[in-house]
């Protein structure tokens, strides 16, 4: 289960819905197996220069491998960047967790 962090000066207008929405779609396009990508956008009244980071973060799978990983970081970067207000600075990581995270669904 993937997640999406965007923290972002509250300046810029951000339709971070519909980044969170893009960024699942493409991990899927990229992983069909991936599964839903939580997401959460912070917005920050304080903050030095205008600035958006998007983290995504995965777990560690064998087919996850350094060329998974650059066609990914290059999708996600590209629909992100081109969905922000120009100018600001913009910041990407795609981030795998360790063997020792867990994520699952909690039911009653």
């Amino acid at each position: 289960m993937p997640h999406a962090e965007i923290k972002y000066s509250s300046d810029l207008q951000l339709d971070s819905a519909a980044i969170l929405a893009e960024i699942e779609a493409i991990i899927l396009r990229h992983d069909g197996g991936a599964g839903a990508c939580k997401g959460r956008a912070y917005p920050t009244d304080e903050f030095h220069h205008s600035h958006v980071t998007v983290s995504v973060s995965l777990l560690v799978k064998p087919h996850r491998d350094a060329a998974f990983s650059a066609a990914l970081l290059d999708a996600l970067e590209q629909a992100v960047s081109a969905r922000l207000p120009r100018p600001c600075e913009f910041s990407f990581g795609l981030h795998y967790s360790t063997p020792f995270y867990v994520t699952r669904r909690l039911e009653p």
